[in-house]
């Protein structure tokens, strides 16, 4: 079978619509991961003895278990409890929710990061906690998870390709169906590979970019 470069052509069209889906529906994925992170890591800061187990049981089961099972829970679950909503928010639900657990584990991690000589100085000269929190601790565990951050962004646009199986017209989904009207897989699939490699590449690009530019503010 040769390679038709008229069928990449065709479906171009159809399947940068669904890595604009795709790259949409990541973004806001992990807009939505990072508050849920930030109040896992709160819960498990402040909380009490059963809210810091169920935290620590929730992220383990988000890291422990694939994602491609948390997408089908999130969305078999909501209707069974009366929330009937499309699956492209079902997909962002359950993307998010995990994306959560590993940001709160990021935080916790650039947390332990900054040396406890600085919080020992400010709170010797007596400045309230809410102070150390805002000018102290937050943006250099700003600045530390800002690189994993991105790079935790570039594997949730990987995976979000599991998503098609909840019916969400993705990329991957895209794919699929023209797969389906074509009977050209190889050369379809190619054409995917290469926009994801495109947007995992940029993205990249910008991770290292921004630890360059974050690295002046890293505890030494």
């Amino acid at each position: 079978m040769t390679f038709d470069f008229g069928v990449v052509v065709y479906a171009l069209p159809y399947l940068l619509e669904g890595a604009k889906l795709t790259l949409s529906m990541t973004l806001l994925a992990i807009l939505l991961g990072v508050p849920v992170g930030i109040g896992l890591f709160i819960g498990l800061q402040s909380g009490g003895a059963v809210l810091r187990k169920a935290i620590s049981l929730y992220i383990s089961f988000a890291r422990g278990t694939p994602l491609f099972i948390q997408i089908l829970v999130v969305y078999y679950l909501l209707p069974s409890i009366g929330l009937d909503i499309p699956s492209f928010f079902a997909a962002v639900i359950a993307l998010s929710l995990n994306s959560g657990a590993y940001i709160s584990e990021m935080i916790r991690g650039g947390l332990t990061a900054i040396p406890k000589g600085q919080i020992e100085a400010a709170r010797a000269l007596a400045m309230p906690r809410r102070l150390i929190w805002r000018r102290i601790t937050l943006p250099q565990i700003f600045a530390l998870i800002l690189p994993p951050l991105t790079v935790e962004f570039t594997a949730l646009l990987k995976a979000s390709a599991l998503v098609s199986v909840i019916g969400v017209i993705e990329l991957t989904r895209t794919a699929q169906q023209i797969v389906a009207a074509t009977f050209r897989p190889i050369e379809i699939w190619i054409a995917v590979g290469l926009i994801y490699f495109v947007m995992c590449y940029a993205l990249g690009a910008l991770t290292r970019r921004i630890e360059r530019g974050t690295a002046v503010y890293r505890p030494h």
